[in-house]
């Protein structure tokens, strides 16, 4: 038995595969009951209010079941590999996600959900830290890029550590309770914890910044299956980040024009679609690390690519000749907004193809420079197939082709002689 068959054998801390198994699915079912427990908690403490209050509550608590996937993919992760620390990190998140879930949804006004709070206020910090900063740095093998990055390593675990006990046992007002409530756990007279926080909190974004880097760095010495993998994981994390970006620039947008005045419908979906798309990271990081359709991912950011940029479009389109016309119609002295509306919409059916058409010859032409000139180049020789008659030129045309599609070390052609031909010529 190999040396690599018997650390597999052993599994993970000199766990065996069956025990790695165990633990790991034993431990998504706790997360799995944990959010269960939750749902249960708010069901308890919102039984008493007016129905559309917890039917709201319990929305907005169902937008969390998409983080389910952390424990799920991780489970499955560490039980095929578990030497692969990215399984366990997942299972982690799903457990401190959980936990969260569950510490708002303690019921009750006294000092109990008080101390829940102030003991999970600082949760948010080790699932963010192990996503942004471990996961990438150890995707997609388990391993470090190399010794250099041991020192962020260490130095994102001291200061995931530090913030949250500073955060935790800071004493002075809970931030939930503003002004009312000191933390019940707070170390009283030591202020110094609550600026130390302070002062380490800002190195968590920047230990995420040279994770980033390093990722970066492992993409451009890849190549194979590492870049493909390595591309799943930066397409969800661009999916989370536009999103977020977008949601953003909405709301401070609709903040400066509307004022404090209520979220609106559009915004509140947009927020919560951002939310539930912290589920493209987990999906992600299992097709990639179980190489299940890895190399779907180009077809996939084709795909977004296309329907992103045409969807923006139309709806462009759409809301701008909606405004152009209803204005058209209210010069003319008519107040007809539903031909407007009808008019913008066959606008839609009718630019739908041309317009996916010529995104996607861009899309090709932009960031698929190569098989868009490998396709044009098949195109023109499969015309050029069934005009030619000159066999010699055929085959120069052929190798010509293959070279600058394929682009070998060495191409030749072999045409085997027609034997059966020759024996019936007169010799």
């Amino acid at each position: 038995m190999t040396e690599r068959a018997r650390q597999e054998s052993r599994g993970v801390g000199g766990l065996g595969n069956r025990t790695a198994s165990w633990l790991a699915w034993s431990l998504a079912g706790l997360c799995v009951a944990m959010f269960l427990a939750s749902v249960l908690l708010h069901v308890l403490a919102f039984s008493s209010q007016e129905p559309t209050s917890t039917g709201g509550t319990l929305g907005e608590l169902m937008i969390f079941v998409p983080f389910l996937a952390f424990p799920v993919v991780g489970a499955l992760i560490a039980s095929r590999h578990p030497n692969n620390p990215v399984g366990w990190i997942c299972l982690a998140v799903g457990l401190f996600w959980t936990l969260i879930f569950l510490g708002n949804s303690t019921p009750g006004s006294g000092p109990y959900p008080v101390t829940t709070y102030a003991l999970t206020q600082a949760t948010w910090i080790p699932p963010v830290g192990l996503l942004g900063i471990y996961l990438i740095l150890l995707f997609p093998d388990g391993r470090l890029p190399s010794r250099r990055w041991r020192p962020l390593a260490w130095l994102s675990g001291v200061v995931m550590v530090l913030a949250s006990l500073g955060i935790t046992f800071a004493p002075g007002p809970l931030d939930e309770y503003p002004g009312v409530v000191r933390n019940p756990i707070g170390l009283e007279g030591a202020h110094w914890i609550a600026a130390a926080a302070v002062v380490i909190l800002p190195l968590l974004p920047l230990c995420m910044l040279a994770s980033a880097l390093s990722l970066v760095l492992r993409y451009r010495r890849s190549g194979g299956e590492e870049r493909e993998q390595i591309k799943w994981i930066a397409f969800a994390a661009s999916v989370v980040g536009l999103l977020y970006l977008i949601t953003m620039i909405s709301s401070l947008i609709y903040s400066g024009v509307r004022g404090a005045s209520g979220t609106p419908l559009w915004l509140g979906l947009l927020q919560q679609g951002a939310l539930a798309s912290f589920v493209a990271v987990p999906i992600s990081v299992g097709f990639a690390v179980l190489k299940y359709r890895l190399y779907d991912i180009d077809i996939v950011i084709n795909r977004t690519l296309v329907y992103g940029s045409l969807t923006v479009m139309l709806a462009v389109v759409y809301r701008g000749g909606i405004l152009v016309l209803q204005e058209a119609f209210h010069i003319l002295g008519s107040q007809e907004s539903q031909l407007a509306v009808v008019a913008s919409t066959l606008a839609i059916a009718a630019l739908f193809n041309p317009l996916r058409g010529r995104v996607q010859g861009l899309v090709d032409r932009r960031f698929y420079r190569r098989k868009y000139d490998a396709r044009k180049t098949l195109e023109a020789f499969s015309a050029k197939l069934r005009d030619e008659t000159d066999l010699e030129a055929l085959n120069n045309d052929l190798v010509g082709v293959v070279a600058e599609t394929m682009q070998p070390a060495h191409v030749s052609l072999w045409v085997r002689p027609d034997t059966a031909l020759q024996r019936k010529q007169p010799g």
